[in-house]
């Protein structure tokens, strides 16, 4: 008899992703945050070229507006609509959808914890998102220590290397016997390549590392800080070799981040991805106006397979894809 009715996850691991929730909810009540539900389903979707959104097509009246949802990559847009109508802090705990992300450690509906912080920038909500990450590590009695570093220094002091300078075939080179087809892989593809098959692997599994002040052209919807050289705002928090937040001090100009998503739809085009619209009620909302703010989004399942030692997003999910 088939067993493909069994759940991938055992009873501790779902007790676990309980007493994480409930942690979520009482970290941000006790700091005034407020908890707030959006739709998953919306009229555009993510354009980041290297993002891959479901879609579907509504059976029922529209009124005219397309017919076309896109089941939401995140609850970003939505919340930063609730900001400038002026809700204040908030978060989201839910379910968020990628597809063609399937295997071990990736499943396409996952849960992502995302919330915004007004007046506040990218590093202060770094040292927040610290907090909520060791709150959750003592939840099965264990802590990290904590380093931080920016991502020029990370390259230079761990490959040789200047991200930032550095040309592409000294990139190529730092990534050493890794077989990769080069054609067509520019400056990021190079850097991230670095990061997932060079850097990643050789976190220390008890650490926290938190890299910040990224390439500007990784700004992806982040502030970009005028120097030399210009750096995007952002940073990404890992716990060994898994990422498990990303967060932004966060973009406020509409027509800047016009032109971030319009070059996407471009990048699309090129590489022959489908066409995703351009949520024209969130730059609407830009320009009305954002409040200054930063933002994080943190996968939950990554955390509590960090939690429970183990590699395999299966066991933490009640049931997986393959059993869905």
């Amino acid at each position: 008899m088939s067993q493909q009715w069994r759940p991938t996850a055992t009873y501790p691991a779902l007790q676990l992703r309980a007493r994480f929730n409930r942690l979520v909810r009482e970290f941000f009540h006790a700091r005034g945050v407020l908890e707030v539900e959006t739709p998953v389903l919306s009229v555009a979707g993510n354009t980041e070229p290297n993002i891959a959104s479901f879609s579907l097509r509504f059976s029922g009246r529209t009124d005219g507006a397309p017919p076309t949802r896109w089941l939401r990559t995140s609850p970003e847009f939505a919340l930063k609509r609730l900001l400038v109508a002026g809700i204040g802090d908030c978060y989201e705990l839910g379910r968020v959808f990628r597809d063609g992300e399937a295997g071990s450690r990736h499943n396409p509906e996952f849960t992502l914890l995302e919330w915004y912080r007004v007046g506040w920038d990218h590093l202060r909500l770094l040292e927040e998102t610290i907090e909520l990450v060791q709150a959750a590590l003592a939840l099965v009695g264990r802590t990290a220590r904590v380093e931080r570093v920016s991502f020029r220094d990370l390259y230079w002091q761990q490959l040789q290397v200047d991200p930032f300078q550095a040309d592409l075939d000294t990139l190529a080179q730092a990534l050493g016997d890794v077989q990769i087809d080069p054609t067509g892989l520019g400056r990021d593809d190079w850097l991230d390549l670095l990061m997932t098959h060079r850097l990643q692997p050789a976190f220390a599994p008890d650490r926290l590392l938190a890299v910040y002040d990224w390439p500007a052209s990784q700004a992806a919807l982040a502030r970009i800080r005028a120097g030399d050289p210009p750096v995007a705002e952002r940073f990404e928090l890992y716990l060994g070799p898994l990422e498990l937040a990303n967060g932004y001090h966060e973009l406020c100009d509409a027509s800047e981040q016009r032109a971030r998503f319009e070059r996407d739809v471009a990048v699309r085009a090129q590489r022959g991805l489908p066409a995703v619209p351009i949520d024209e009620a969130l730059l609407a909302a830009l320009a009305h106006g954002m409040p200054a703010c930063a933002g994080v989004a943190v996968g939950v399942d990554r955390l509590l397979m960090a939690l429970l030692d183990t590699d395999r997003i299966a066991e933490v999910l009640a049931f997986d894809f393959a059993h869905a």
